[in-house]
């Protein structure tokens, strides 16, 4: 069998029963998560002109409904990472349009997305030692919106089949350019998730797709991988749950600067809003995929009118605007926020430092990359090299065997703020491990966490009630649950 028979076999049949209680309750958590990204999406003015464009998040076509909650969600950064990708733009959103479309159950809808997660991570895993990641990795999408709409529909194997096919036979590729420099970030989800849908529809209709796209060598992993993991996509089915990898935003921005951010909202929490009259400068210290990221973003600030994309990837913004407000919402990449001189005053005193440790231990951790370099094994010096030089090489060194189970799973994207005044004073802060990222805190603390996310969207409490007993619900609650979240523009 090929991988996508192999895949397509298992996720078709997957029932919830089958799934651990603690992987379910990710997977609660997700769903609710992925509403509040929703509700912070419609809140901004991009946000708004998605829908002005493409109509409301609720409509009587589900696939519309899909393409326009990936447009609302993605491009703020809001939304959950996992180990391998930023699965919710399309590994929730189609399963929760076609849940309301069709009228199913909590029951059905997070056994939707937990086999939209494992197809997605999966197949996403797979190209990780590559050119693309995290956002980047549109790819994901074409997974997320086939497995979610087909598991909805409970179709069978074979259709699974050939819409990945079809699908992963036009993978997008893109571009820098658009995605930091315009206001393209905002379709980066939505368009991938509309191919999978339409492949979707033609494989109902009898086109065929190629069963061996992913492993060919004319297919998807020999042009997107620079190491291609195929055994990640099977390996462990039914014990290695991706979903449980999930690392759970609780402000916009991103990639990897989360922990600076928490240490900010720390430091303010702490002393209150600094001066920038009185500050010297601001050190972030940070791992090397923090610094990559700060440093392809930088190129696209252009203060007020800088792209929304480039604001929510760059560190000195986004540091200085906790620091002086005591976190980051949606509102913070918009005006008048972004109008704040004084916020770019204080920008520009902050100055991103990289620390070797800091990159070895984000490296070695199992999210973002460390479970791909130990799949890649003897592979792995190749994309380490390609990434950074030899150093990388031999700072990661020896990484060990793949994990048999992510019940331990940990997202470590370190940080360290140090604020001097100019009197001399200094205060600082560091974090290994975000709040809400996959580690120990979130795995008991997950549910609380998100809860606190949706309610500060504007979320009802009675909705996050509902989502916390999910595979409780009735289809009539699972409705009246999208439509409170969904149908109410804050």
């Amino acid at each position: 069998m090929t991988l996508l028979e192999d895949l397509s076999t298992w996720a078709s049949t997957l029932e919830l029963d089958d799934v651990p209680t603690r992987v379910v309750a990710f997977a609660r958590s997700q769903v609710l998560s992925q509403l509040a990204a929703a509700r912070a999406g419609s809140s901004h003015p991009l946000g708004q002109a998605v829908q002005d464009a493409f109509g409301p998040p609720l409509q009587p076509d589900p696939a519309r409904s899909a393409y326009v909650l990936a447009a609302l969600t993605s491009w703020l950064h809001f939304d959950d990472t996992a180990y391998a990708g930023h699965l919710s733009n399309s590994t929730v959103t189609v399963p929760v349009a076609y849940a309301h479309a069709l009228g199913l159950d909590g029951r059905a809808l997070l056994t939707a997305v937990i086999a939209a997660n494992e197809c997605a991570a999966r197949i996403a895993a797979s190209a990780t030692l590559g050119p693309f990641r995290g956002q980047h990795a549109a790819h994901t999408h074409l997974a997320g919106s086939v497995s979610g709409r087909l598991r909805c529909e409970a179709a069978p194997a074979g259709r699974w089949v050939s819409a990945f096919g079809l699908a992963f036979s036009m993978p997008p590729w893109p571009l820098m350019r658009g995605l930091l420099g315009s206001s393209a970030s905002v379709l980066s989800a939505a368009m991938p998730v509309r191919v999978g849908l339409d492949a979707c529809d033609a494989a109902g209709a009898g086109l065929r797709g190629p069963a061996d796209i992913l492993e060919h060598p004319d297919g998807f992993l020999a042009r997107y991988a620079t190491v291609p993991l195929p055994e990640a996509v099977t390996a462990g089915l039914g014990a290695r749950w991706h979903t449980e990898t999930l690392s759970f935003k609780v402000h916009p921005g991103g990639p990897g600067l989360d922990a600076a951010i928490d240490c900010a909202r720390e430091l303010y929490a702490v002393a209150g809003a600094v001066d920038p009259d009185d500050v010297e400068e601001v050190v972030v210290t940070t791992s090397l995929y923090t610094m990559v990221v700060e440093q392809r973003s930088a190129g696209y600030l252009d203060g007020a009118r800088s792209p929304v994309s480039a604001l929510a990837t760059s560190t000195p913004y986004l540091v200085a605007t906790a620091l002086l407000t005591g976190g980051v919402t949606a509102q913070d990449l918009a005006a008048p926020a972004v109008d704040d001189e004084r916020r770019w005053r204080l920008a520009a005193k902050v100055r991103v430092e990289h620390d070797v440790e800091m990159t070895r231990r984000s490296l070695v951790c199992d999210v973002p990359f460390g479970e791909a370099l130990r799949q890649a094994g003897d592979r792995a010096p190749l994309w380490l090299d390609e990434v950074g030089g030899g150093w990388l090489v031999d700072l990661v060194g020896t990484v060990g065997p793949p994990s048999e189970t992510f019940e331990r799973a940990e997202k470590v994207t370190p940080a360290r703020v140090c604020v001097r005044g100019r009197n001399g004073d200094a205060r600082e802060a560091e974090r290994m491990i975000p709040e809400g990222a996959a580690g120990e805190q979130t795995r008991t603390g997950h549910p609380a966490i998100v809860r606190a996310k949706f309610l500060a969207t504007g979320g009802a409490a009675h909705d996050a009630d509902v989502a916390a007993h999910l595979e409780d619900a009735t289809p009539a609650e699972v409705r009246q649950l999208l439509d409170s979240a969904l149908r109410h523009r804050p």
